[in-house]
Order: structure tokens, then sequence, then C-alpha cells
């Protein structure tokens, strides 16, 4: 059990990884292969360039849009994100093993915020799969992977928590630490092939969306004039 640990902290990790960052680097580059084919075609260059930057890093912090539709949802959807995100890249545990695997390191959470990040990041996302059945709108949309990916992404956090704060023999803590590592690893194998790259990439997607549907500046007039509506009142 030892020996199969390392090896998925160790190697494992590091080919997991690499798959990840590789991934998520080859689907930015082909969304900036398609920013500029989308520029090329828009037809109008005067684009409003901060705002449309604006726009696609509100994405990255949505609250504004929080209390839109389906506020409670949407609420606990962001902090279960924040919880997904922050928790695998500052855990103390976790800044060690990267440190150690590629040689970078950074400050950790203090252990209590990592706990309550945790539990939270738990709770919200048992939340989220008890709202998704429960919802016929959100059943109707639902494919299969959406029911399964909020189960799969709690497994570390589940595996982990116990293996900080549960009181567990030797044996049960390395199954629970291996599945802990293998579970973390597949989420990183499969995250550039999956809906969960909309985490990282959704920022660069509406971008490319904002200039994608960017008309040109004449557009208007010649519309009107097809119509025969050329100065008719608004």
């Amino acid at each position: 059990m030892e020996a199969l640990l390392d090896f998925a902290r160790g190697p494992l990790f590091r080919f997991s990884l690499a798959v990840m960052l590789l991934g998520l680097l080859r689907i930015i580059v082909l969304d900036l292969v398609a920013i500029v084919e989308a520029y090329r075609k828009a037809g109008d260059t005067a684009l409003p360039w901060k705002f449309m930057i604006r726009r696609a890093l509100q994405w990255f912090f949505p609250f504004n849009r929080v209390f839109i539709n389906r506020p409670i949802y949407s609420l606990f959807s962001v902090l279960f994100h924040v919880g997904l995100i922050l928790v695998p890249i500052f855990l103390f545990a976790h800044v060690e093993l990267w440190h150690k695997s590629i040689g970078l390191a950074w400050p950790a959470l203090p252990k209590l915020w990592a706990d309550w990040l945790t539990i939270s990041t738990i709770l919200f996302g048992l939340t989220l799969f008890v709202g998704r059945i429960s919802s016929r709108e959100s059943r109707f949309l639902s494919r299969k992977q959406d029911y399964l990916w909020p189960l799969v992404l709690l497994i570390p956090f589940v595996t982990g928590y116990f293996c900080v704060n549960g009181n567990i023999q030797p044996a049960t803590y390395q199954l629970l630490m291996l599945i802990h590592v293998l579970s973390a690893n597949l989420i990183m194998l499969l995250l550039p092939f999956t809906k969960l790259a909309h985490c990282v990439l959704l920022p660069l997607s509406q971008f490319v969306s904002n200039i994608a549907w960017r008309f040109p500046a004449e557009t208007d007039d010649a519309v009107c004039t097809t119509l025969n509506k050329k100065g008719a009142p608004v």
C-alpha cells in the first residue's frame, strides 16, 4: 500500500499535472486562434476592448449576476467553486506536494480556514447535487455527467478531511489517502477534456463570443435600407 501511495503521489501526480496543464494550454491556444479569427471576421475593428475585457473578467467574480436567477442556488455554486479552487492549491500539505513535485511553493491557508473551506465545499456540493435532482428545469437540462461530477469532485475533499481530522487506524488512513490521491489525479487527468475546464477557460470563451457577435458599424443602416425603413421612427 505504501509503495502504491508513493507512486500516486509522485510519478502519477506529475503525469496527471502535465496532462492537465498541457490540455488547458491547448484549449487556451485554440481560444486565442478563435479570437483572432473572430476579430478578422467581425468587420468592425473599432471594438470596445476595455469593456469586453471587463465583461470577460467578470466571469471570475460573477457576484453581480448571482441574485438575478435562482439566487440561492447561484450563491451556493459560487461558494462551492471557491473552495474547489482554493483548497487544492493552498492547503499546506498540497503546497508541500507541489514544492516536492515541481519545485514551487507559496503561502498556505491556516488549518482552520482550510478545514472550514473543506466542510463548506462538501456541504455546498451536496446541496447543489440535491438541488439539481429536485429541480425539474435542472433535470431537463442535465446530462449524466452533470450528476456524476459533483460527487467525483467531493471524493478528495471527504477523504482528505477524514485523513487530517479523523481518529482512524493506520491501515484505514492509508486506504483513504490512496483514494484521496487517486481521485485527485483522475480529476486533473479529465479536467481539460470535460466541462470542468470552464472553471479556468470561461472568461476566454466569453471574450471570443463578444468579438464573434460584433457586427460591422454599418450593419444597422444596411438592414434599414433593405427593409425600406431608412429614417423611420424607432
